[in-house]
C-alpha cells in the first residue's frame, strides 16, 4: 500500500513538474520545429540561388546568408537575418526589438544569448506585424515578458492572418524561399500575439530600465498602420524597424505589390517630420546594416519626406486638373534634387496608390468598372472576330518601336488564342523588353514578377500549328485588323 501511495505521489509530483515546465517544453518544441524548417529552406534555396544569380533574387540570398550576432553599439546586440533582431542590455534585464523570421529565430536567439546571457527578456518591442519581425516572439517569451506594440497591431495581425492563403500565393512569387503552401505546424505559428502595452499615435511610451532610457514612438504610414520605432534619447539611436525600408535612403514602399491595406502618404510624412525632431545620430534598421552620421541622416530624411510630398502633391494637382492616373504615372518624375533609389518603392506605383486611396477604384472613365463582368469574359469572342496574324504583326510593330506596354496589352487581350511559336516568341520578347527597362530603377518586386512571368513563358509548350504570319512581316506591309 505504501508503495502504491509512493507511486501515486511520485506521479503527482511528476505531473506538477511537467505542468510547471510546460512552457519550457513548448518553447523547446517550437525551437526544434523552427530550426528544422529553417535548415530545409536554407538547403533548398542555396541551390536555387546558385542557379539563378542572374535573376538577382535578393530575398532568397538574404535567407541563405549566415546568421551572425555582434555588438553594434555599446549594449546593443544585433543578429542578422532576413529580418534583424536586437537585444538591448541593461543592469535590470534585457529588451528585445523585433524577433525575426520564425525559421531563423532559434539561431538568432542562440547567438544573441551567447553574447547577452540566456535570461528571458523583460520586454519585447515589435515594430509591426509582418512575419519577418514577429516570428520569434514566442521563442523569446516564456510567460514573463511584456510585449509592446502599436495599438493597431492586433487589427493588422488579424487581417494578415485571415487573408494568409491569398497573400501567401502572392508572396511566393516575390519571396521564392516560401513553402508552396502555408505551414500548419504548431511550432511555426507566429500569429495571435496579444500585446501587454499598446502605443497610440498621440504619445510615446517611455520607460527606464537599469541605466538606459527607452521611448517607443508610433510612426504610422510606413509599413502599415501599426508601425512604431524605438528611440534611445541618451544615445540618439533610432531602431527604425521597416520605417525606411531595407535601405537608407530610398523611396518608401507606399504601395505593396504583394497586397495589403492602403498606406497613407500624409500620415507617413507626418511620421517623418516627427522623427526629424528627434535628430538621430544613428539608425539601426530591421534589415541590413545600420546608418551613422547625424547630418547625413537628417539630410536624407528631409529628401525622403520632400520626395513623398512632391509625388503626393503632383498626383493631387493632376487629379484636380482632370488628368488620368495613367497620364500621371507616365508624367510625374522626381526632380534631380529629390532623386532616390526605387529598388523598394516605385514612384509610378505610389501615384496609382495615392490616386486610388483618395478616389477608390471607380475612375469615372469606363462604365464597365461598375460591373462584375471582366474583360476576360469576352476574350474568346474577340479572338473569333480578330485577324490574328494581323494582330500579331501589330504586336511586332510595337516591339520594334520599343513599346512593350502596348504589346503586352494586345497580347493579354489575345490570351485565349491557342499557343503558337509566334505568340510565345512575342510574349517572351515583350517581357524581356520590360525587364530591360525595369533595370533602370531595379525595383526588386517588379523584377521578381517579370522573372516569374518569363519563367512561365519559357516553359509554355510549343504549338503544333504555328500562326501563319512571319515575325517580321510588319516590315513588309501595313497591318490590317478586321
Amino acid at each position: 500500500m505504501r508503495s502504491k501511495n509512493f507511486l501515486i505521489s511520485l506521479g503527482v509530483v511528476a505531473a506538477a513538474a511537467l505542468w510547471i515546465n510546460w512552457g519550457l517544453i513548448e518553447t523547446k518544441a517550437r525551437y526544434a520545429i523552427a530550426d528544422a524548417a529553417g535548415n530545409v529552406v536554407v538547403s533548398n534555396l542555396a541551390q536555387a540561388v546558385a542557379g539563378n544569380n542572374d535573376r538577382g533574387l535578393a530575398a532568397a540570398e538574404l535567407i541563405t546568408l549566415p546568421i551572425t550576432a555582434e555588438e553594434v553599439s555599446p549594449g546593443i546586440f544585433r543578429a542578422s537575418g532576413v529580418g534583424n533582431s536586437y537585444v538591448l542590455t541593461t543592469s535590470e534585464g534585457n529588451v528585445v526589438f523585433d524577433t525575426g523570421l520564425i525559421i531563423q529565430a532559434s539561431e538568432q536567439i542562440d547567438q544573441l544569448q551567447a553574447l547577452t546571457g540566456d535570461s528571458e527578456p523583460v520586454k519585447i518591442i515589435l515594430s509591426h506585424s509582418h512575419a519577418d519581425h514577429v516570428g520569434g516572439t514566442r521563442l523569446w517569451d516564456q510567460g514573463q515578458t511584456q510585449i509592446i506594440t502599436h495599438e493597431a497591431f492586433e487589427e493588422e495581425q488579424r487581417y494578415l492572418t485571415e487573408l494568409n492563403p491569398y497573400l501567401h500565393r502572392r508572396n511566393r512569387v516575390l519571396f521564392p524561399w516560401l513553402p508552396e503552401t502555408p505551414s500548419t505546424l504548431p511550432g511555426l505559428n507566429f500569429r495571435g500575439l496579444i500585446p501587454d502595452v499598446r502605443v497610440d499615435n498621440d504619445s510615446p511610451y517611455r520607460f527606464t530600465l537599469g541605466n538606459r532610457r527607452f521611448e517607443v514612438h508610433a510612426t504610422p504610414g510606413a509599413e502599415g498602420a501599426d508601425n512604431l520605432v524605438l528611440w534611445l534619447p541618451d544615445e540618439k539611436i533610432l531602431l527604425s524597424g521597416d520605417f525606411f525600408g531595407p535601405q537608407f535612403p530610398q523611396f518608401p514602399n507606399l504601395f505593396t505589390m504583394r497586397g495589403e491595406k492602403m498606406r497613407k502618404p500624409v500620415e507617413y510624412i507626418a511620421s517623418l517630420n516627427h522623427l526629424l525632431t528627434l535628430e538621430p545620430a544613428a539608425i539601426l534598421p530591421s534589415h541590413l546594416d545600420g546608418v551613422w552620421g547625424k547630418d547625413f541622416i537628417r539630410d536624407n530624411m528631409v529628401r525622403i519626406r520632400d520626395a513623398v510630398q512632391f509625388v503626393h502633391d503632383e498626383t493631387v494637382t493632376g487629379m484636380n486638373a482632370g488628368k488620368s492616373v495613367e497620364q500621371l504615372m507616365e508624367e510625374v518624375r522626381l526632380p534631380t534634387h529629390l532623386q532616390l533609389s526605387q529598388t523598394h518603392g516605385k514612384v509610378s506605383w505610389a501615384i496609382r496608390s495615392i490616386w486610388e486611396y483618395y478616389a477608390t477604384w471607380f475612375h469615372f472613365e469606363h462604365t464597365s468598372e461598375l460591373y462584375a463582368t471582366p474583360l476576360t469574359a469576352i476574350k474568346k469572342d474577340l479572338i473569333s472576330v480578330v485577324n490574328i496574324p494581323a494582330a500579331m504583326q501589330l504586336v511586332r510593330r510595337y516591339l520594334k518601336n520599343s513599346e512593350p506596354e502596348k504589346a503586352l496589352l494586345l497580347l493579354e487581350l489575345l490570351e485565349g488564342e491557342p499557343n503558337s511559336d509566334l505568340a510565345r516568341a512575342a510574349r517572351l520578347e515583350t517581357l524581356e523588353q520590360l525587364e530591360r527597362r525595369a533595370q533602370e530603377h531595379a525595383n526588386d518586386y517588379e523584377l521578381y514578377w517579370l522573372a516569374s512571368e518569363l519563367d512561365k513563358a519559357r516553359a509554355a509548350p510549343l504549338s503544333a500549328a504555328p500562326l501563319s504570319a512571319s515575325p517580321h512581316d510588319d516590315d513588309k506591309r501595313d497591318v490590317q485588323v478586321d
